[in-house]
């Protein structure tokens, strides 16, 4: 995503000028996608009339106040990242949002730009950059960021604790797992150098079930809500099995001693060709004598209790001898139970 040689911004353009500058402020440039500071350009040797008179003539670019772009046209998307981090001055690192879209974490990248810096600065407002204060903004930036930005631990806790619901919190967190960003260890040791943290106990909880095979939200959701809520027999988790064509793939939830399957799926689209590939994956389980049950984000969320009951009775046919419990006086369970599970 950024570009190394030359001072480029993505859209801008070199000046012949760079060329003149010197070497420390022009490996600088190149560094830092074209864009420098005052204070850096100073340092180099630069007057603060040298400095006015390439503003002045065109050969660089203000970008925010004491921060420069030293190539003409638009700058991309790395020069505005550096711009925001010297806009925000010494131990900015970029955050929440913006560092998630640096790490894979997030799949396209945020308007505002969000920037992190130490407790004990004085923040001054630097137009479309959000400011966060962090007593432990130097701690959590990796050595090797470029540009700086916050460990991938760290953001997932900053954008958990930005979460509006409980489901965005398990986004983020099964998001980067999933994708191997991190790992359980890394996110506990995060968890605990923090004092203050809101979620706490549903992150060491959504961290448990990662290690026990939860990949995604909706998975998370029918561990919690559907399965241990009501009593369930525990199955084996993202369960390992090979089809008639000898292709390997996995089963969300697999009750192995009774011969029941049951596949989540979260996607709000299912395109045709996703919904042969699952017919293909039940006739497979059918071709075992397994019975596979499929449900969505719907059954899962907002119809807990009833696919709870239906998941009992399909496991009672195949030769479960539990019982389960109801959630709560109204519980589609508790109807169930004192039928006997018709």
């Amino acid at each position: 995503m950024y570009m190394s040689t030359g001072f480029v911004g993505g859209c801008g353009q070199t000046s012949g000028m760079d060329s003149e500058l010197p070497p420390t402020l022009r490996d600088l440039a190149r560094h830092q996608s074209g864009v420098v500071s005052r204070s850096q350009a100073l340092r180099a040797g630069f007057s603060a009339d040298m400095i006015k008179f390439r503003v002045r003539t065109g050969w660089w670019q203000p970008a925010h106040r004491g921060v420069y772009l030293t190539f003409t046209g638009a700058p991309g998307r790395s020069a505005q990242l550096w711009a925001a981090l010297l806009g925000a001055g010494p131990g900015a690192v970029l955050s929440h949002v913006t560092a998630a879209e640096l790490q894979r974490l997030s799949d396209r990248p945020a308007k505002t730009i969000h920037v992190t810096v130490p407790w004990a600065r004085r923040i001054t407002a630097v137009p479309g950059v959000s400011l966060h204060r962090s007593r432990r903004a130097v701690r959590i930036a990796p050595e090797n960021g470029n540009p700086p930005r916050t460990a991938v631990e760290e953001t997932v806790l900053d954008l958990t604790q930005a979460a509006v619901s409980f489901d965005d919190v398990c986004g983020w967190v099964t998001r980067a797992l999933a994708r191997d960003l991190t790992d359980t260890e890394r996110l506990r040791v995060a968890i605990r150098q923090r004092s203050r943290l809101r979620w706490r106990a549903d992150l060491r909880e959504l961290i448990a079930a990662a290690a026990s095979g939860d990949h995604s939200v909706l998975e998370f959701r029918y561990d919690r809500d559907v399965e241990r809520a009501h009593g369930l027999p525990d199955p084996v988790r993202q369960a390992e099995f090979a089809g008639p064509d000898g292709r390997r793939g996995r089963r969300d939830r697999l009750y192995r001693d009774y011969g029941v399957v049951v596949e989540l799926d979260g996607r709000l689209a299912h395109p045709a060709e996703d919904h042969w590939r699952d017919q293909a994956r039940d006739n497979a389980a059918a071709v075992t004598g397994q019975q596979t049950l499929r449900y969505g984000w719907l059954q899962v969320t907002r119809h807990a209790c009833t696919t709870a009951a239906e998941v009992a009775r399909v496991l009672r046919i195949h030769g479960w001898a539990g019982w389960p419990r109801p959630c709560s006086p109204g519980c589609p369970v508790q109807r169930d139970v004192r039928g006997h599970l018709r």
